[in-house]
């Protein structure tokens, strides 16, 4: 059985959603949904083989969630980060006493995004 975890975050804002997750981190849009026009956006991005599902709709999901990522070459995504500031957050590349580097991003909706990279 293959299994895969899907977090869905809450936004509530898809222009400042798009501004974090696509252009400065870097993932991309699978899809977007919306019933009719002035009802809330779900969308499903992803990089690599990250994907995380970003919904406006009261119920999906509590803001101030946070998503601990496994990932690799972290050294490389912080210099991309660093090549491409976003105005409102630099983030740091630190070591944490459980043996990753790990760079920390808030996103606009109060919801935290580690990615870490196992070093040992």
């Amino acid at each position: 059985m293959l299994l895969k975890n899907i977090p869905i975050l809450r936004i509530f804002d898809v222009v400042k959603a798009k501004e974090f997750y696509i252009d400065w981190l870097g993932f991309t849009i699978d899809f977007e949904h919306q019933f009719e026009k002035d009802m809330p956006y779900y969308i499903g991005i992803s990089k690599d083989d990250i994907q995380i599902h970003l919904s406006e709709h009261h119920g999906d999901a509590t803001p101030g969630a946070r998503v601990f990522i496994i990932c690799n070459e972290i050294k490389k995504y912080y210099e991309e980060l660093q090549s491409r500031p976003y105005k409102y957050l630099r983030p740091g590349l630190e070591e944490t006493f459980y043996g990753t580097l790990e760079i920390t991003v808030h996103d606009p909706f109060g919801n935290r995004l580690c990615f870490n990279e196992y070093i040992k």
